[in-house]
């Protein structure tokens, strides 16, 4: 974690105050003076203000089931933010692990942790995300084969990741994707010659969502070690 966001998650400071004693020499790692905000810290140091030890708020870590016409951002934009409703202190703290778009509905998991949200990210890591997908025609009836393949997305030098799609009815699939590239799941429906009509992601990993729409909670700890990789 990087220093000036460490002394704010273990201060009321806000970032410009946490860079001013940062950058005066009133902050120590293990007993010597740093004044780059950017060092990285880690949970073994001693890190001190003003001769204060400092001692990290325990991370948060949050499933919600988003709506239509909000957007995973801290601020609202074109669309308003999905924050707003959540009335939850030190929102500039928190960052999404993996967005959805503004019309796209379902879980997206919340945190101030920067590592745990890079096991669900990381492509490497292979983390499942399954999506509900209503289409504006008929699934072609080689669409199935095709996404196990992988899709060579327009733009893309390289196919996407095999894929595992379940067809429902005609216009109903589900699919499994273990990666997030930008607007993956409309452009691999693009790809075969069909449009995707409405999209809710509904699983990540084996984390199913089981709250309303526009409702959140804390996950357990046991939810959030599912995620974390070693």
């Amino acid at each position: 974690m990087r220093l000036d966001k460490f002394v704010c998650k273990s201060t009321d400071l806000n970032k410009i105050d946490a860079l001013f004693h940062i950058h005066n020499g009133h902050v120590s790692i293990n007993g010597n003076i740093e004044t780059k905000e950017q060092t990285q810290v880690h949970e073994n140091n001693v890190i001190k203000l003003n001769n204060q030890v400092l001692t990290p708020r325990p991370f948060r870590y949050i499933v919600m089931n988003k709506l239509s016409g909000t957007i995973c951002s801290n601020i609202d934009e074109v669309y308003p933010s999905l924050f707003n409703s959540m009335q939850i202190e030190k929102v500039s703290e928190l960052h999404i692990a993996g967005r959805l778009d503004a019309d796209t509905t379902g879980m997206v998991l919340i945190t101030d942790d920067g590592r745990w949200s890079f096991a669900i990210t990381n492509p490497q890591h292979k983390c499942p995300k399954v999506y509900r997908v209503t289409l504006a025609k008929d699934i072609a009836a080689d669409a199935k084969e095709r996404f196990k393949q992988g899709i060579l997305l327009q733009g893309e030098s390289a196919p996407t990741r095999p894929a595992t799609l379940e067809v429902l009815s005609e216009k109903d699939v589900r699919l499994c994707i273990v990666e997030g590239k930008f607007h993956q799941v409309k452009r691999m429906f693009s790809a075969i010659g069909n449009r995707v009509v409405s999209l809710h992601r509904e699983q990540i990993g084996t984390l199913t969502l089981d709250v309303e729409p526009g409702q959140w909670r804390y996950l357990s700890p046991q939810e959030v070690h599912s995620f974390s990789k070693e």
